[in-house]
């Protein structure tokens, strides 16, 4: 059988990173998906997707990821089943994330934000001549 999805939108708020009782890394958060195609209207609806992360991907979603950051998400489809307060039995179905990547750069990430980006900002790496291969 094969489940492997492939998403890329912004994250709709920060992750908040989270333990189990035994200790284990858990995130969620939403991704904002455009469609691929344009209504009648020439809109793009988008979707949002429910994505888990555990352990270090979970980790690393919290401490680099932020709301409206565009990234990239590998991983699988599963559903979960509960009860509601009422007692009805609900569904949904959500993404477990294998890995996380950022799928826009900083300069756009500052650029969002309203925040100046220059070449000033950045440190010229000094060359040693010792190559470590």
């Amino acid at each position: 059988m094969l489940n492997r999805i492939v998403l890329m939108g912004r994250l709709t708020k920060k992750p908040e990173l989270r333990r189990t009782q035994s200790g284990v890394a858990v995130t969620s958060f939403s991704l904002a998906v455009e469609r691929d195609y344009k209504d009648a209207e020439g809109n793009r609806e988008t979707d949002f997707i429910d994505v888990v992360a555990w352990r270090s991907t979970a980790e690393f979603a919290a401490k680099y990821l932020d709301k409206g950051r565009m990234a990239a998400v590998t991983g699988s489809l599963q559903g979960r089943s509960w009860q509601d307060k009422e007692g009805n039995n609900r569904r949904s179905m959500e993404v477990l994330a294998d890995s996380l990547y950022f799928a826009d750069s900083k300069r756009e990430e500052a650029t969002r934000r309203g925040v100046d980006v220059s070449a000033d900002d950045f440190q010229e790496v000094e060359d040693d001549g010792d190559l470590p291969f």
